[in-house]
């Protein structure tokens, strides 16, 4: 029996974790056993895991295209290994056919499903090359073949929402999106970026400076998680898009803020940095959520800045007595901007999903609206592209809200020049994947008026 490699083997495992449902791949390729592999096997894995959940749909279509069977024939089982051969033979050009097809084989029997490892072995060797092989994306590329792939590896209620809502062109151009390799970006926290990328670049590290946020800079290559500027606390990896929507609540030295879904506490520490001093309270509802919190903001925070971290529900009455200068209502929702990051979210996520995800999301709102000091601004956001549960759930929650309003285009481009562009005519924030290259993120900015 040939030895299966780390790379394949982890990838495998993370990915059963997936389809089980029981956690977010980029939650699961830092844990312990990743991190003890060499940089080439956790490169590896990285590629295995995420291309392989991005062309999902299209390797599904593969697999019953080429054994003739329905997917619901297969073990869950065979059907990763499957999946992750298949991505290997149509997609990665370095990785030679007789090795994917001889490791699917050992892993199928390594999972004790010996009596499936004729039909692996047939089904790969069959599959071909695909025309695009080598590449990372379909973002770029016009092939129809290709197109039509993108199009298979997105639910059909989807892409069909999204042609109503931004035409068949943008619809096609989202799902191109969502299936590239996302961008690595950092914000830079103790130092101007200038600093922060001449420290990287000596230890290898080359990036670029982000278009819009003044703290952003995009990896261009090299290990940053290895790199004495992550470890040391004076980079954080965030979206580009999630930096702007906190730069927006835009805090002064000696308020009050409060985060009423603050896990994992990215946002709520790009806050607590802009304060120097002050009080920022983080809350959420999970538990679990606020222990990676804590651990993950351990030492990375302001010594002047007061960080309490409260468990609650967003959904009912908070429990404070004194008003709030900054709020950031960075609600839970379905994810839609963030495909290209968390590519699981397309299949787990339902049509029914977005209604009950409105209603939580308007709940949240209304309850953190009246903590808002006279004066005082609120930034209302989601990483979702979905009207229901943007402007629908902001212009609802304002027909019955008194003593608020949002910041008008004008008001907001005078404030933020440099996001001008991003601002719609209502003065709604909107990014776009395939328009802006960061994660698509829209937030609406009100503040109290008594």
């Amino acid at each position: 029996m040939m030895r299966i490699s780390p790379a394949r083997q982890a990838a495998f495992e993370i990915l059963s974790r997936v389809d089980a449902g029981h956690a977010f791949a980029v939650d699961l390729l830092q844990i312990r056993g990743v991190d003890a592999l060499n940089e080439a096997d956790r490169r590896l894995t990285t590629e295995l895991v995420m291309g392989t959940l991005r062309w999902r749909c299209e390797l599904d279509y593969q697999i019953e295209r080429l054994s003739g069977k329905l997917l619901s024939y297969f073990d869950y089982e065979v059907l990763i290994i499957l999946r992750l051969g298949i991505y290997q033979i149509r997609f990665l050009e370095k990785i030679p056919k007789s090795a994917a097809v001889n490791e699917a084989v050992e892993l199928t029997k390594a999972a004790r499903k010996r009596s499936a490892a004729g039909l692996v072995n047939a089904v790969l060797r069959k599959c071909p090359p695909a025309k695009w092989r080598g590449m990372k994306s379909a973002a770029d590329e016009a092939d129809a073949e290709l197109i039509d792939a993108a199009r298979r590896s997105f639910p059909a209620w989807l892409t069909e929402r999204w042609r109503k809502e931004f035409g068949r062109e943008a619809a096609d151009s989202l799902a191109r999106a969502g299936l590239a390799v996302p961008p690595e970006t950092l914000r830079a926290v103790r130092s101007a970026r200038e600093e922060v990328k001449q420290q990287l670049a000596g230890e290898g590290i080359r990036a670029e400076f982000g278009k819009y946020s003044k703290q952003a800079l995009i990896v261009q290559s090299g290990n940053v998680l290895a790199s004495q500027a992550f470890r040391g606390g004076d980079v954080v990896i965030q979206d580009e898009a999630s930096q702007l929507v906190a730069s927006l609540v835009a805090p002064h030295a000696g308020q009050r803020a409060l985060d009423v879904c603050a896990a994992p506490g990215i946002k709520a520490h790009q806050l607590a940095v802009a304060l120097g001093e002050g009080a920022v309270v983080a809350c959420d509802l999970s538990a679990r959520r606020l222990r990676t919190m804590t651990r993950l903001l351990s030492g990375r925070l302001p010594a002047s800045v007061l960080f309490p971290i409260v468990r609650l529900d967003a959904s009912r009455e908070l429990p404070f007595a004194r008003r709030f200068d900054r709020i950031l209502v960075d609600v839970p929702c379905s994810g839609t901007g963030t495909l290209a990051r968390n590519p699981e979210i397309k299949w787990r996520l339902k049509p029914g999903d977005l209604s009950r995800l409105a209603e939580l999301q308007r709940s949240i709102l209304q309850n953190a609206l009246p903590l808002l000091a006279a004066g005082g601004r609120l930034v209302y956001s989601t990483c979702s592209l979905e009207p229901e549960e943007n402007e629908q759930v902001v212009e609802r929650v304002f027909r019955e809200a008194e003593g608020c309003r949002p910041l008008s285009a004008a008001e907001l481009s005078s404030e933020f020049p440099e996001l001008a562009a991003l601002f719609d005519s209502k003065g709604y924030f909107r990014t776009r994947p395939d328009l802006h290259a960061m994660d698509g993120f829209f937030a609406a900015v009100i503040v109290a008026t008594i």
